[in-house]
């Protein structure tokens, strides 16, 4: 393979990693959209779609792989396919939770929930945009960028901390909602673990730059 042909490949992969980032901001978008229409068809598709994400996952791992084994990269580029490697395992563990939220959704079925979802969208919102801003900072190469979104998860934990004390207060005021009060805080949590996961990812974009492996991944709430 020539450089011109390596590099058009590395492109490739980075193109393949953004559209898989795009799978996964969709499958969390549509799962809470479900879970607060209680559109159970629509949840049941998102839990059989996981398995794209899954296939995308070990698609991009192959070819980054078989990069690093015939063209023997660089450190720039090693880095960069090694930062590739670690991201698509968390843009896969993102995609399980946007799953999940899918799942709770089912289990809840045609029941109404036990209150309307007012913090739990905004949340996701929050964690959308947390990915999105920082799949386009691993694009730009942007590390000061990866690092402000670190410092954002602590938005998130709040939101979930809200939300877990309200439904608690609920529970205890009704025992006959446990069961499905217990859902919701559930939903919240596999939110509050995308943003963390969305961490994760930040730190690899400072690596890829920087060289330097950092933890960032401390909340400060």
């Amino acid at each position: 393979m020539t450089r011109e042909a390596y590099h058009k490949a590395l492109k490739e992969v980075q193109d393949e990693l953004q559209s898989m980032a795009s799978m996964v901001g969709a499958a969390i978008k549509e799962s809470m959209v479900a879970l607060k229409n209680r559109d159970i068809e629509a949840s049941r598709k998102i839990v059989k779609n996981d398995i794209f994400v899954n296939r995308k996952r070990f698609d991009i791992e192959e070819k980054c792989i078989r990069l690093i084994a015939t063209q023997q990269p660089m450190a720039v580029d090693l880095r960069t396919l090694a930062a590739i490697i670690n991201v698509i395992t968390d843009l896969e563990r993102i995609g399980d939770h946007a799953e999940g939220i899918a799942k709770i959704s089912v289990a809840i079925g045609d029941e109404p929930l036990v209150k309307p979802l007012i913090d739990m969208p905004v949340m996701t919102d929050k964690a959308l945009s947390m990915l999105k801003r920082c799949m386009q900072a691993f694009m730009d190469r942007d590390a000061e960028t990866a690092r402000k979104i670190c410092d954002e998860d602590d938005e998130v934990d709040a939101f979930y901390d809200a939300i877990y004390k309200e439904l608690v207060l609920l529970m205890i005021d009704n025992p006959r909602i446990i069961k499905d009060a217990t859902y919701l805080i559930w939903a919240a949590h596999n939110i509050e673990r995308i943003a963390d996961r969305v961490t994760n990812i930040a730190e690899r974009v400072v690596y890829m730059v920087t060289g330097k492996m950092e933890e960032m991944n401390v909340s400060k709430y």
